[in-house]
Formats: C-alpha cells, sequence, structure tokens
C-alpha cells in the first residue's frame, strides 16, 4: 500500500528530529520477524530507553541526507532504526535480539558520533559493556595486586608459624 506525500513527509520529519537527538542510530535489517517477536524487540528496547521505528530505506536517505558525515552503509531489505540518548544502548539491546533471533534479524550498520558506520564497527559498539559493567571491571582490577600480596602475606605467615 502506498504512503501518501504527507504521511512520507511526516515520516522523514520524524526521522531528522531522531538524527538532531540521538546520540547513536542503528540500522537493523529485520525479515520475516514474527510480529509477536517483534512486539517482545520494542518492550524490551523501550524499557532501556532505546526507540525502535520502521522506516523505508528511501525516506531514510531522504531524510538523513547531508547530516552526517561519510559513506551511508548498504541498507538492503526491510530495515528498522534503533536510537537513544545513551550512545551505547541502541546496539547492546538490539545485540541482545540479533543473537536471540540471527535468522530474522541483523545489524546493518548505523550512526556513531554524527558519522556512518559499517555493520562491523556497530557490532564491535554493540560489544561494549555497560558503565556500571565496567566500573567493576576497573574495581577488580585495582582490587587484585592488592588482594594477591595479601593471599602472599597469609600464606608466609602460616608457613612460619
Amino acid at each position: 500500500m502506498a504512503i501518501t506525500k504527507e504521511k512520507k513527509e511526516i515520516i522523514a520529519t520524524k526521522v531528522r528530529t531522531i538524527a538532531d537527538t540521538a546520540k547513536t542510530i542503528v540500522f537493523a535489517n529485520f525479515k520475516k520477524l514474527p510480529v509477536n517477536q517483534q512486539n517482545e524487540l520494542r518492550r524490551a528496547l523501550r524499557a532501556q530507553g532505546v526507540g525502535y521505528l520502521v522506516v523505508k530505506k528511501t525516506l531514510i536517505k531522504h531524510a538523513l541526507g547531508g547530516i552526517f558525515t561519510g559513506t551511508v552503509p548498504e541498507l538492503s531489505g526491510e530495515i528498522a532504526l534503533a536510537y537513544g540518548k545513551d550512545e551505547l544502548a541502541p546496539a547492546r539491546e538490539l545485540a541482545v535480539f540479533v543473537k536471540k533471533f540471527p535468522e530474522q534479524l541483523m545489524f546493518a550498520g548505523g550512526v556513531f558520533d554524527r558519522k556512518y558506520v559499517s555493520k562491523k564497527e556497530i557490532t564491535s559498539i554493540a560489544a561494549i559493556p555497560g558503565i556500571e559493567v565496567l566500573r567493576t571491571q576497573f574495581v577488580l582490577l585495582i582490587n587484585s595486586p592488592l588482594q594477591r600480596f595479601v593471599i602472599a602475606l597469609n600464606q608466609i605467615a602460616q608457613k612460619q608459624q
């Protein structure tokens, strides 16, 4: 079913607004993803503050033309946008469902730091853990030498007894 010109302009305006406000936009290629799985995906993304919008490729190219630097990644098949104010959340949260539904959902590229990135780059961005996990890893890294020193001193004290 064809979309009217007014509806196309409304969608293009919405995509431009997303481009202006979102820190990261992920292009997701989905095919034959059942409605119940799409609803599950939308609920999970919404809970993490990530938006999800299905848009025609031509409207995406029209709306985003000239806004970002770099080359637009190859957009094939049906495309959805996952976007958010957090720089890592859209890619990381969508990666959960890419692993869960590998045949129906794939990364197609995205926009990170106001420039287009490839599928490979957005996949590596999705692998970056959240800030709380990074803080925990940092504390464990700092604590590790001290903990090993205490264990060594304890072993020496037990041998001397």
